[in-house]
């Protein structure tokens, strides 16, 4: 723990906790200040004016990264048929139907998300108490239910990133790694919030976008100007 408060310390060493930065600002201070061996994440956290115990208060949504994530995706697809060799020929990692789902069933989820075809969707539904709470049921609003399973697949292994607002009303999202440039990183969170911004839900009152903070995976958490977003 010691070690760990010590590296904390030197990574705020220097800054004011309180001034709010531009995205860019942001960027350029983590990147100047990371201080381990592997390739961290860059994660943006939205506070919002939303409580999603309300149904029409709920924020969620994809957004296409223009410079992608950084991570290696892997995807499951339930498709039969042509439909399934579609996925395979696409890149997805796990397709199936039945035997899918009972390797889902086994507590097996090798995967960050799932696709399906329409027809699938009466064996999907027996593993919604699985995949539910780990935010991985396939939903047609995000393109995940879908006929086309290679536009899917190819989306999701491209950048494109699903987001949902937790009970707090909090957003958080990857949206890079600190190896990428300062330019394709302010691109990615700035697509990132922009997504979140147009996903405001009709019931939502007041103050939509209250705070943004952004940090790397050890480094600070760095307060963002909405404002400067605004202009």
């Amino acid at each position: 723990m010691a070690k760990v408060a010590k590296r904390m310390a030197k990574a705020w060493d220097g800054l004011d906790r309180e001034k709010l930065y531009t995205v860019a600002e942001a960027v350029a201070e983590l990147k100047s200040r990371t201080a381990v061996k592997f390739d961290e994440t860059i994660e943006v956290s939205m506070n919002l004016g939303v409580d999603p115990r309300h149904a029409d208060q709920m924020v969620r949504g994809v957004v296409a990264l223009p410079h992608g994530t950084g991570k290696t995706v892997r995807v499951a697809v339930f498709a039969r048929g042509a439909k399934a060799e579609e996925a395979k020929a696409a890149g997805a990692d796990l397709v199936g139907a039945e035997d899918l789902m009972e390797i889902i069933q086994k507590g097996e989820i090798a995967f960050e998300r799932c696709i399906a075809t329409p027809d699938m969707m009466g064996v999907v539904g027996r593993l919604g108490k699985v995949l539910g709470p780990k935010g991985l049921m396939p939903n047609p609003k995000l393109g995940t239910v879908t006929m086309d399973v290679k536009a899917a697949v190819e989306a999701a292994k491209s950048g494109q990133i699903e987001f949902r607002v937790e009970k707090a009303g909090i957003i958080h999202g990857g949206v890079g790694k600190l190896s990428f440039d300062e330019a394709k990183l302010v691109e990615n969170v700035s697509a990132f919030i922009d997504a979140v911004v147009k996903a405001k839900p009709s019931g939502a009152k007041g103050t939509y976008v209250k705070k943004i903070a952004m940090s790397s995976t050890m480094g600070p958490g760095l307060k963002i100007d909405v404002a400067s977003l605004n202009a």
